[in-house]
């Protein structure tokens, strides 16, 4: 029975990895960033991360009194388009300035303000698409820094359809409470390791294969779910907490990827770093619980569910991981 409900839920996934084909890297953030020069001078860097194939259509607009010094110049990356300048202000000080990018309430994009100051101290804040303007302010507190970069961490694995495609197929697959948490754990464990030393620049993984081989890992546990339905013998179901760990690694890279697009402030790096994981892993968790309301809700609206149910999932994960895999490698 539970497999059947579960089977409910990754059809709804399933549909919606289909119905926003790139939308795991999508949620990619933005970074925009101040450097102070002298007393009156600002470099901007703003990188906007491309969205759905296109150009963001966020744009950096600064308060009416800064003045830009020479030609802003536009360069063209992989992932993104970085916007550079140079500005003068004429206020005694940044602080108090509004900054406004209108067009990023129409994105699902959250943008990492960060601000560098001549003396050594730092500022950062995320500004969020159903609030397109932050005020830049001193810098932050220890508490302050823990909690954007914990949000940004629960933000980053609930859109990612890829990674809780993942997790669902292991709730497919994984019969038990005591092998499931075991399983959910060798997962987190991993990927918590592969984040922290690819962020800390001990390891380095270009980032499409990585996002390929995301992909294919998906695609492999729904090859797993095929040969479980017809009951055969399945690596991953004898071993969950080995694939799990294993392809953690993985999608450790992959989270990786989204943190080293805004960086971390560099008096503040084991702290964002930690808070960062600790809300991926608060993300999961909530994912996982909302899945196991809805097998119980499912189970009061109908007892039992027809045999089909059961084979779909299998083939619509893999269907929409190998057109991942596809896409992905094709943009390589």
């Amino acid at each position: 029975m539970k497999r059947a409900l579960l089977s409910i839920i990754a059809l709804l996934l399933v549909y919606a990895g289909l119905s926003n084909q790139a939308f795991a890297h999508e949620s990619q953030p933005g970074l925009l960033k101040f450097t102070q020069q002298d007393s009156s001078r600002y470099a901007v860097t703003w990188r906007a991360p491309t969205y759905y194939g296109k150009a963001h259509p966020a744009s950096l607009q600064l308060p009416a009194n800064w003045k830009t010094l020479g030609h802003p110049t536009t360069r063209q990356l992989s992932d993104s388009v970085l916007h550079q300048r140079i500005v003068e202000i004429d206020t005694p000080s940044i602080h108090g300035s509004v900054i406004r990018l209108p067009g990023l309430e129409a994105t699902i994009t959250d943008v990492l303000v960060r601000v560098e100051f001549i003396d050594g101290t730092k500022s950062s804040i995320i500004m969020k698409p159903d609030e397109p303007w932050i005020t830049i302010e001193g810098p932050r507190s220890t508490w302050q820094v823990a909690w954007d970069y914990t949000v940004l961490g629960v933000e980053h694995i609930l859109s990612g359809i890829d990674h809780l495609l993942f997790v669902l197929a292991l709730l497919l697959i994984v019969k038990g409470m005591r092998p499931l948490l075991i399983t959910i754990t060798s997962f987190t464990l991993a990927h918590s390791i592969t984040l922290a030393a690819a962020t800390l620049g001990w390891l380095w993984v270009p980032g499409p294969p990585v996002e390929a081989v995301i992909a294919l890992s998906i695609l492999f546990l729904a090859s797993e779910l095929v040969k479980i339905n017809r009951g055969q013998q399945s690596l991953t179901a004898n071993y969950p907490w080995l694939v799990a760990f294993t392809f953690g690694l993985l999608h450790g890279f992959g989270f990786a990827g989204a943190l080293g697009q805004v960086g971390l402030p560099n008096n503040e790096i084991p702290l964002a770093l930690l808070m960062f994981n600790v809300g991926v892993e608060l993300g999961q968790l909530l994912f996982v619980v909302v899945m196991l309301v809805l097998i119980k809700v499912l189970h009061k609206i109908r007892d039992r569910w027809p045999p089909w149910v059961y084979q779909l999932p299998a083939y619509g994960i893999g269907c929409i991981a190998a057109f991942w895999f596809v896409e992905r490698v094709s943009g390589f």
